[in-house]
């Protein structure tokens, strides 16, 4: 898996910007010597504060970090949101590097979105016309390299993304990361966790019935292989941008190796890029926001999450959640963390999975004032690009 996250803050939420370039000081070198990719310990946002790691497992031949900020050109004054995606790659980092260069740019600029006024131009609509146009531009790409890059029709991404606009919580999910809130319960003083966003993962009942559903010709959709449900006996994850290799029948064949390749003809895509979405209000009680690929969630409990977030101070709160969840792997396989440590990336794949973990706490002063002016600001975390890895 490739993972890859990325946060912008933007003003007004639609808008185009131009942003500069400076230099990571928030935790770059520091965190690859951690064993981490990237992490950035704390920053502002418009609506509080947010903290962000990134760990991965694979062979890491290649990785970026970099912190932009700069003015915006020629906006109004008025609203500003934040947004946040969490990419998780398979199959190679072109679909999450293609994700991350165009779904925020399409969010802002989608058809429709300037003029639309209720809030302020971000709709649920306008994310989902986003993530399918980013896919038509990714299956695009791949038709212009097939002849000579065929295996690009065997990448896709996981998509996670989180808008906050105008005191509204937008969560889009395409794949098998996770969006949850960690919510106040005032009656018995305690923090709750809250989902927002459930996997498309054939490990699911409700996904496996969603796909005989939507196939009731194929009674092979789902493939129970090496006691793992997977689509087409080849991939875990329902939904996710990419994969066109199970989304047009063309890319069925060679040059594409052998292992992706169905025996036989298909009609209708089987994989979907169509983000589920949830809308709602945010209130006082909301306290915080944890989006995290899969990776985390395989070792932690969502209770579990939020409990520790909630317990820990925020500075660095990301980087330490993922050690803890790398602790919980090293436990789950009987040796101590420090060993699971010491062992190559390459190697700890078969360990634990890449992680990217993004906390976003809430200021329900901020988030109610909706003409809140913050830091203008746009944070890329680091990605892997890994010679393997199939969901």
């Amino acid at each position: 898996m490739v993972s890859m996250s990325l946060m912008r803050i933007v003003s007004p939420c639609w808008k185009p910007s131009v942003e500069g370039e400076n230099s990571s000081n928030g935790g770059d070198a520091a965190g690859r010597a951690e064993g981490l990719l990237w992490y950035k310990d704390s920053g502002q946002h418009v609506n509080g504060e947010f903290s962000m790691a990134v760990i991965q497992a694979n062979n890491l031949l290649e990785d970026y970090s970099q912190l932009e900020s700069g003015p915006l050109s020629s906006v109004d004054p008025g609203p500003q949101g934040t947004f946040v995606g969490v990419y998780d790659g398979h199959g190679g980092p072109e679909a999450a590097r293609f994700v991350n260069e165009r779904l925020f740019e399409n969010i802002k600029t989608i058809h429709g979105a300037e003029f639309t006024s209720e809030n302020n131009g971000m709709s649920a609509d306008v994310i989902n016309k986003a993530f399918l146009a980013t896919e038509e531009e990714f299956l695009s790409l791949v038709k212009n390299q097939w002849l000579h890059k065929p295996q690009i029709a065997s990448v896709g991404a996981c998509c996670l993304v989180g808008v906050v606009c105008s005191g509204v919580l937008y969560i889009a999910n395409a794949g098998d990361s996770r969006a949850v809130l960690g919510r106040l319960e005032r009656a018995i003083k305690e923090i709750k966790a809250v989902q927002l966003s459930y996997e498309h993962n054939a490990s699911i009942e409700s996904v496996r019935e969603e796909l005989h559903s939507l196939h009731p010709d194929d009674p092979h959709i789902v493939v129970l292989k090496n006691k793992v449900w997977r689509v087409k006996g080849l991939i875990q994850v329902s939904r996710s941008i990419g994969d066109a290799y199970l989304k047009r029948a063309e890319y069925n064949r060679e040059p594409l190796l052998a292992k992706f390749r169905l025996p036989e003809p298909f009609n209708t895509p089987i994989l979907k890029a169509e983000p589920t979405i949830l809308v709602q209000k945010l209130y006082p009680e909301d306290q915080f926001l944890i989006f995290a690929s899969d990776g985390l969630w395989e070792h932690l409990s969502n209770q579990e999450a939020v409990d520790f977030v909630h317990s820990c101070p925020r500075n660095g709160v990301a980087r330490k959640l993922v050690k803890a969840a790398l602790r919980e792997a090293a436990k789950k396989r009987e040796m101590r963390y420090s060993d699971l440590k010491k062992i190559d990336r390459g190697v700890r794949r078969h360990f634990h999975d890449d992680i990217t973990v993004v906390v976003l706490f809430l200021d329900s002063n901020l988030v109610s004032r909706s003409s809140s002016r913050g830091p203008l600001i746009s944070i890329k975390g680091g990605y892997g690009v890994s010679g393997n890895g199939n969901t």
